[in-house]
């Protein structure tokens, strides 16, 4: 059963409940309001609402100070950072590996070259880094630009740890005895890189770009927070979490205001345990001959 609410005192933003007799009952999948389903199919039908023309709006985490429903623009948020940092994980994962293949299967002069630059890169503040990217541009882009522009600036500054560790198991890699045996057969370097080399070393790859995951999260709820990343009106985790410096409302609606952190918190924690659990399977793992 939901109800209404009143707005009792404008200063204070203090609500009250309306009378218990004009609550409605909450059912699922009724109808509601048009929208398109995955941008393509026209659909009408709601995961749950108050059924009826004129029935009152439902929402689970309230509304800013515009009328926006938070939980609405919470889902919003969600789509855009985990979108962008997963393909800023893969763009930066796809030049790291590169570099690190090139440098550990390369002779001593590349070798110290890409080294020398990753140590350089790696030697830099990121976020920093990151922040002096941003302001080279506009503030006011557009999302699909402003995507972009993260995107970018993600794979240009996270890509040397990645470097550093491809390089490292690809230098132990080509020591071992199964290596030696291919090479010794008259394999083909192309061959012994894809079917030998890197079968070996996936896993503790992917433990790295799990690790890069929550680092390019909490890289762009930053920028948005400090206003450099997305901008109003469209949806942030930073954004969001501007609002919590409001210490009046704040102490008034924690769970609302705090909801885009209990989100970060719970995405970083799995991402953490999801490593951890990666990690183990490396060290049970077996070599692919």
């Amino acid at each position: 059963m939901v109800s209404s609410r009143r707005l009792v005192d404008p200063l204070r933003l203090v609500y009250a409940d309306d009378d218990v007799s004009t609550a409605r009952e909450v059912e699922p999948f009724v109808r509601g309001s048009s929208y398109k389903l995955l941008g393509l199919i026209e659909a009408d039908r709601h995961l749950f609402g108050v059924p009826g023309s004129n029935a009152p709006r439902i929402n689970l985490l309230g509304t800013d100070s515009l009328g926006r429903d938070r939980f609405s623009r919470l889902m919003h948020a969600i789509r855009f950072s985990l979108i962008v940092c997963s393909l800023g994980v893969i763009l930066a994962c796809l030049i790291g590996i590169t570099i690190g293949i090139i440098s550990g299967y390369s002779g001593r002069f590349i070798d110290t070259v890409l080294m020398g630059a990753t140590d350089a890169m790696l030697a830099l503040p990121t976020l920093i880094l990151i922040l002096a990217a941003r302001a080279a541009f506009p503030l006011e882009l557009p999302p699909m630009r402003a995507a972009f522009l993260l995107l970018l600036i993600f794979a240009l500054t996270g890509w040397a740890e990645m470097a550093r560790l491809t390089r490292g198991l690809v230098l132990a890699t080509r020591q071992r005895e199964f290596v030696t045996a291919a090479v010794a057969t008259g394999v083909t370097q192309a061959r012994i890189l894809v079917r030998h080399i890197l079968p070996n070393i996936s896993r503790p790859l992917i433990t790295q770009a799990l690790l890069m995951l929550p680092a390019f999260l909490l890289a762009e709820i930053a920028l948005s927070y400090l206003g450099v990343g997305v901008q109003e009106p469209e949806a942030s985790l930073g954004n969001m979490l501007t609002a919590a410096s409001d210490i009046n409302q704040l102490r008034m609606q924690p769970i609302s205001l705090l909801s885009p952190a209990i989100v970060i918190f719970i995405f970083v924690l799995g991402i953490r345990l999801a490593s951890g659990r990666q990690r183990s399977k490396e060290s049970q793992a077996t070599p692919f001959v």
